[in-house]
């Protein structure tokens, strides 16, 4: 699980992903720039964790202006891409929202480059944090300004996420990969499923990732460990510092060498 409010805070490391926001009516608007620490390894695109990262921003921060003053938590979250993402540029990301239910909101997201051509669409489902006691801050705001520090390194190695083997990455926590529960976010959790599916394609990319969170992530490390034939994968995610216990599973396509496979 991960909640969406995590790029708030100052010392995020996934705030160093540069994506600030903006209310626009009832849509969250959202915009950050590519570098080539945002790569995948090997690659020139973008990785597709990273889309899961704002997508889970843009949903979340629009879940929480109905959850206030509880905390939302992830349920699922997923990104398809219309192609592998590109090198450079500018991307924006529109949130909707979807459905306001009583136990479950959720709120799409479509990603776009600077010229207005379509790079991803993705969905997400939210519930409001089992614990009545974890509340928002009291100066919290959906509009996040661009973080003054910004990624310098690439994002596996900041996270200190390494593949083990074929099919295996290893996420360990770390202070500043949090949410605002204490638990490791869920963006570096979609990270390591990325790292783990893509161990058993080297110089592919990712056009889809899918994530259920089942339950936190609270000591680490996150063992992911993937299975992968013919392009399609899946991902078990397990809290090795908490009885091995399953946090959640990903199902990943690949694009093959960066490529479509209509190319």
């Amino acid at each position: 699980m991960t909640i969406g409010t995590e790029a708030e805070a100052p010392k995020d490391m996934l705030g160093e992903l540069g994506f600030a926001t903006r209310m626009a009516g009832e849509e969250l608007h959202g915009t950050a720039s590519i570098t080539p620490a945002m790569h995948v390894p090997g690659t020139s695109h973008l990785r597709t964790s990273i889309l899961a990262v704002w997508a889970d921003t843009l949903t979340g921060l629009l879940a929480t202006q109905v959850t206030t003053p509880r905390v939302p938590v992830t349920l699922e979250l997923d990104v398809q891409l219309y192609r592998p993402a590109p090198a450079d540029g500018t991307v924006r990301g529109i949130a909707r929202v979807v459905k306001v239910g009583r136990s479950v909101f959720v709120a799409d997201v479509e990603f776009t480059l600077s010229g207005g051509e379509p790079l991803a669409a993705s969905m997400a489902s939210f519930m409001m944090a089992p614990d009545p006691g974890l509340t928002m801050p009291s100066a919290f705001s959906v509009e996040l300004p661009a973080p003054r520090e910004r990624l310098t390194r690439p994002l596996a190695e900041r996270a200190g996420c390494e593949r083990r083997g074929p099919g295996v990455a290893v996420l360990p926590r770390s202070e500043d990969g949090l949410n605002i529960s204490g638990t490791i976010n869920g963006g570096l959790i979609a990270l390591a499923a990325e790292e783990a599916a893509l161990s058993l394609a080297p110089g592919d990319t990712l056009c889809s990732l899918g994530l259920r969170y089942l339950q936190p992530a609270r000591r680490g490390p996150v063992i992911a460990a993937a299975r992968l034939r013919d392009g399609l994968g899946r991902v078990e995610l397990r809290d090795s510092g908490n009885d091995d216990r399953l946090t959640g599973v990903a199902t990943a396509r690949t694009f093959r060498g960066g490529t479509s496979a209509a190319s």
